[in-house]
């Protein structure tokens, strides 16, 4: 258990459907990371880009992207997480994977399928919230659209941490930029919102801003547009206490249960 905990997240550009050449950019940087941090987070379908080819790239909780994440957070003695395409019992997920240092993994798949590119007719919904246990903090896993959806991601029960992947377009960048401000300051809680850069091979372009909210709402990292960059941050449970027991907002929240 650890009062802070060191994030460090990866914005980069994705290659259209090539797992190989995805997974050799992370691990190269992945291997550049020299400050020893708790928690490295990857961009939404981070082996692939988002695309919609998923008979053509899914691949299996037994496959050598599940393998490769498990080797890295070992050799990193550092969690991993972002969002790859599975298969599995006949139906294809957009799925965040946790993977713990010692190989354990925690999933999540993406509550809300992004109608607009037809993922709701490729993908399957997941139905569970899931919120992470690790060294003390409780980290509540989200994937790209799902910020659109406040009920979703809603504190009800005190978790430290909201963690965002994305490949989130440029068109509709003030919306990320507001959205991930807004879910950490009405959920008292960080908010870390990783998305990608490049142009896929739909022509959507990205440009990252990449980023991670306080409490208050305040930005505690450079945005950088456009750029290739990994940033380490530091996260402080003395800053969450800090401030739900200054401004007890959480106390007046709703109570209610999602269907």
């Amino acid at each position: 258990m650890t009062d802070q905990l060191n994030l460090a997240f990866i914005q980069t550009n994705l290659v259209w459907e090539n797992a190989e050449a995805n997974r050799q950019n992370f691990e190269a940087k992945i291997k550049s990371i020299k400050k020893s941090v708790d928690v490295i987070v990857l961009p939404e379908m981070f082996t692939t880009g988002f695309t919609m080819n998923a008979q053509a790239v899914a691949e299996t909780m037994d496959g050598e992207t599940v393998g490769w994440l498990q080797k890295q957070a070992s050799e990193a003695n550092s969690a991993i997480t972002g969002s790859i395409v599975i298969h599995e019992n006949g139906n294809y997920y957009n799925r965040m994977l946790f993977v713990f240092p010692d190989g354990t993994i925690k999933t999540y798949d993406k509550r809300h399928t992004f109608s607009l590119a037809g993922e709701d007719k490729v993908y399957t919904s997941g139905t569970e919230k899931v919120i992470v246990h690790y060294k003390g903090w409780d980290l509540c896993l989200q994937v790209c659209y799902d910020l659109r959806f406040p009920v979703w991601a809603r504190n009800t029960t005190d978790y430290d941490a909201l963690i965002y992947v994305a490949c989130w377009p440029k068109s509709r960048m003030a919306a990320w930029d507001a959205l991930l401000k807004a879910r950490a300051i009405e959920n008292m809680c960080y908010c870390v919102g990783v998305n990608r850069i490049g142009i896929d091979e739909n022509q959507n372009e990205y440009s990252g801003h990449s980023t991670v909210y306080d409490v208050l709402g305040n930005n505690i990292t450079p945005i950088r547009p456009h750029k290739d960059h990994i940033e380490i941050v530091t996260l402080d449970k003395k800053h969450i206490t800090r401030y739900r027991e200054k401004l007890k907002f959480l106390n007046d929240r709703d109570q209610f249960k999602i269907e």
